[in-house]
């Protein structure tokens, strides 16, 4: 059963569309161009309660669930992935994963500022020479009394730069051994805590990307989230969400590529009619439609497990891994649509088409996404 579109969720969707129209759609090509990162728009969704949308109210939240959730990222990310593509990964990752694994102390201490977007949050797991092979990462943190020293870095960090404060795996054991990683919060100004290289990327370029660096960086125990060696399960767990907001983001992405070429179809004129005439557009335009709502349903369907509070593993990856490839297929075709425009900055596409990539990779490449939905599917 796929979940119904109510008017909450209408109401939602509205809200962010809005916004959308007043502070996004004019700055789109100068962020996009400058790489500058609207830090102010992320205050501000947080005021309008995105910024911890799956925060109970008592934490400072709104208290809603991943329908709600999916709604808004798709709606940013049909105007500027890039802006969807950050406020999911302060959500979905280091927002939720104190809400998820942290204990009372540490969620008062640190969800209020998140959820309210006072606080911008990273989250690390990926390292140089260790993408998916993650068991083998080589920041490391060795007990010293009631203090954790950590050492290492991590990149590809959405907000490694301007994140408030940063939720990071560390190895605490021996490589490649079980429950050897841990996860600590960790504030930024903390002593040997800082920001490396800022990433200068294809896409996505609004989204700030950047190294985190740890050189004798002292913890208190206090920081960690769970015991030692819970720390990659509990990066599973945030994965199998995350995956439904990178299934989201590529969503919206899709939308937005889809919604640009049919408007263009129906204005371009070519040999006396408008170019959506032609069965070489039209039969795009339908596959393009097509592909955007099994999309939909994967999407949906996952979010509506999440809620329900089943498993998600294998529908998160199946909805991250078709949308992801639908949001790539569906841009390159608006370019198409588009000819020699699609390649020209004054239009929208050629964006879309930057940032849509980045789906196929963050948060488990595609490949990763049929590894997991095979391993699930052969029990």
């Amino acid at each position: 059963m796929l979940l119904e579109v109510t008017e909450n969720l209408e109401a939602i969707a509205h809200t962010v569309r809005q916004y959308c129209e007043k502070k996004i759609t004019p700055n789109v090509r100068r962020w996009d161009e400058t790489q500058e990162f609207p830090a102010q728009v992320f205050h501000e969704l947080g005021e309008l309660g995105l910024m911890g949308i799956l925060v109970p109210e008592i934490y400072g939240g709104s208290g809603l669930g991943y329908a709600e959730y999916v709604t808004a990222i798709v709606e940013l990310s049909r105007v500027d992935p890039a802006i969807g593509l950050s406020m999911a990964a302060h959500n979905s990752l280091c927002t939720n994963h104190i809400l998820m694994f942290g204990n009372e102390e540490q969620k008062q201490n640190w969800l209020p500022r998140l959820a309210t977007g006072e606080w911008i949050g990273a989250w690390g797991l990926t390292e140089p020479n260790t993408g998916s092979d993650a068991g083998n990462m080589c920041t490391t943190a060795v007990q010293d009394g009631d203090y954790w020293i950590i050492n290492g870095a991590k990149n590809f960090i959405t907000h490694g730069k301007s994140g408030h404060v940063a939720v990071v795996v560390v190895r605490t054991g021996e490589p490649n051994t079980s429950r050897n990683a841990s996860t600590f919060v960790i504030e930024r100004g903390t002593p040997g805590f800082s920001a490396g290289k800022k990433e200068d990327k294809l896409g996505m370029r609004a989204s700030e990307t950047a190294e985190l660096i740890f050189q004798d960086c002292r913890v208190h125990k206090s920081q960690m989230l769970g015991d030692p060696g819970d720390g990659f399960v509990q990066a599973l767990k945030i994965l199998d969400g995350g995956r439904i907001s990178i299934a989201a983001l590529s969503l919206g992405t899709a939308v937005g590529a889809y919604d640009a070429a049919l408007q263009y179809s129906k204005e371009r004129q070519q040999f006396g009619q408008p170019i959506s005439q032609f069965q070489a557009i039209s039969f795009k335009l339908a596959e393009m439609a097509t592909e955007i709502e099994a999309s939909r349903m994967l999407t949906w369907y996952a979010a509506q497990r999440k809620d329900n509070g089943e498993s998600v593993t294998k529908e998160a990856a199946m909805a991250k891994y078709y949308a992801s490839e639908t949001a790539v297929k569906v841009a390159n075709e608006a370019i198409q649509i588009f000819g020699g425009y699609g390649y020209i900055k004054d239009f929208p596409v050629e964006k879309f088409y930057r940032d849509a990539k980045l789906c196929t990779i963050g948060e488990g490449t595609s490949e990763i996404q049929k590894l997991v939905i095979a391993r699930n599917i052969l029990k």
